[in-house]
């Protein structure tokens, strides 16, 4: 009996002590291909990322993940997906157990007409179309029934499992948007977001909108940029990296998939992006992506 309870006891303590722990300033390992990742247990806290984290962004397909697979491809610290899309699936799930984060994306600050909840929108909150968008429309983001449709996504993101948000176009005021919005209300939008995902264990990034980066820096605790590269804007977000936060950066080459070497070092080595994590996608941002070591990979999806 004792040599049986001695058992049971060391068995406990391994068995704990191998938890990964959710938040706290750690992140996931990176494994090498013939390595397993640990799985990540729920969330007890607001996840901490720090700057130099490998990641995937795909917004347009369902991944196809296998769980029982040791690794993913590629095989990176975290995973942008679109929220609605993984909404009915065990996708979040499938890459947690690979010890994989997970950002959950959606747009704040635009309607679209083919999401789930469209229909929850009041046109009069509707503004401009976007441009190349025709049929999405900037939104009130001061609004109280824009900010209720953008707290029940949340709560989505959450009831999914997501360790983030990534929500997108909250830089209406940086476009013809017919509202005039400005950039008070971003922030005041932003910090609005902010705390409704901390109350509910989900980090939050910024996405784009440089012009508020002072402000909202310590509300959020990544950034999510496109093209600062192409518009020399890099250094605005600097700020994230001396607060040993990530930015999540997308540069879309004019020739990608088949990228030259000169592309791949403007994108790769422009002014401010020292510890950016860079990714070089297609505009249409499916599955393939260049990493800056020249390195390409495709994420497996549902056809």
């Amino acid at each position: 009996m004792v040599v049986l309870i001695l058992a049971l006891a060391l068995g406990l303590g391994l068995g704990l002590g191998l938890r990964h722990p959710q938040g706290g300033g750690e992140s996931p390992p990176t494994s090498s291909p013939s390595s397993t990742s640990t799985p990540l247990s729920p969330p007890t806290s607001v996840w901490k990322p720090t700057s130099g984290l490998s990641w995937q962004i795909d917004l347009t397909d369902t991944l196809d993940i296998d769980k029982n697979d040791p690794v993913v491809t590629p095989n990176v610290d975290v995973f942008d997906i679109d929220m609605f899309l993984h909404q009915n699936n065990s996708v979040v799930e499938s890459l947690h157990k690979l010890g994989k984060r997970v950002v959950c994306y959606f747009s704040a600050g635009s309607y679209e007409p083919y999401r789930p909840d469209s229909y929850k929108f009041d046109k009069a909150d509707f503004g401009d179309a976007l441009d190349g968008w025709p049929d999405e429309h900037w939104l009130n983001i001061s609004s109280p029934s824009v900010r209720a449709i953008m707290a029940s996504r949340i709560e989505i993101a959450h009831k999914m499992g997501c360790d983030a948000i990534d929500p997108d176009n909250v830089d209406g005021y940086q476009n013809d948007n017919g509202l005039d919005l400005t950039s008070v209300e971003a922030i005041d939008f932003m910090t609005f977001l902010a705390k409704k995902a901390g109350g509910l264990k989900l980090a939050i990034g910024l996405k784009n909108a440089g012009d508020i980066v002072t402000d909202v820096l310590p509300l959020v605790q990544f950034a999510v940029n496109e093209q600062c590269a192409q518009y020399e804007s890099c250094d605005t977000f600097s700020a994230f990296i001396k607060a040993n936060k990530p930015v999540f950066h997308i540069e879309y080459p004019s020739d990608a998939p088949t990228i030259s070497a000169t592309e791949s070092r403007s994108a790769c080595s422009a002014p401010g992006t020292s510890k950016f994590s860079t990714v070089l996608k297609t505009m249409d941002l499916t599955g393939w992506v260049e990493y800056c070591d020249g390195h390409t990979a495709s994420t497996d999806v549902v056809s």
